[in-house]
């Protein structure tokens, strides 16, 4: 009887032992896989700020081929460009 008990005693402990080990990689794996799922949803936005981003260059592009007044626009405006009757002050702020 005195071995018996022993030996229920030791597969007790042991599986508690595989119970516990198994616990904790579970919450390890558990915790990788959140910080994994934080990570694609941080990369799903920043895809999605990319696209816009692109989708508005596109229609700059596209209105820079197509637009002859928009492109006149934007050399006065960034390039300081004027017509050769028309005159420019820059004042300094």
């Amino acid at each position: 009887m005195h071995l018996r008990r022993l030996i229920v005693v030791l597969y007790l402990a042991l599986f508690l032992g595989v119970a516990v080990t198994s616990g904790v990689f579970f919450w390890q794996a558990r915790q990788e896989y959140d910080r994994l799922r934080a990570m694609e949803a941080e990369s799903r936005r920043r895809l999605a700020e990319a696209e816009q981003r692109l989708r508005e260059q596109e229609k700059v592009l596209h209105r820079l081929r197509t637009d002859p007044e928009y492109v006149e626009k934007v050399i006065r405006q960034r390039l300081g460009y004027a017509r050769p009757d028309e005159y420019l002050f820059r004042l300094e702020e």
